[in-house]
């Protein structure tokens, strides 16, 4: 096989690794803060969708309703999931297809 470098070969999947790494530690970090309800409820992520805070704001509280912040809740959880899917994409997109890297 002339041309072929093993070595060249394996020192670019250790930097593409490496690079894998980086943009995971990234998206760790990440703070995404969706919201529902006029910003009543906010819900922050990181960008692997892990929850770290829920705010509620008095306002959305009514105990008649509770149905109604329930809905928020989920909605803002959501909308949070959902920006963590852009980071993803984002962070990763250019990952994809790197069989056993991702």
């Amino acid at each position: 096989m002339a041309g072929f470098n093993m070595q060249g070969l394996m020192r670019q999947a250790q930097q593409m690794q490496q690079k894998i790494k980086e943009a995971q530690e990234e998206l760790e970090q990440m703070e995404l803060i969706g919201s529902a309800g006029s910003r009543l409820v906010k819900v922050t992520v990181n960008g692997k969708k892990v929850i770290s805070f829920v705010n509620i704001d008095p306002k959305a509280v009514d105990t008649e309703d509770m149905e109604m912040l329930e809905d928020l809740i989920i909605a803002a959880i959501n909308d949070a999931y959902s920006q963590a899917d852009e980071a993803y994409k984002e962070k990763m997109g250019a990952f994809e297809g790197i069989g056993g890297l991702v």
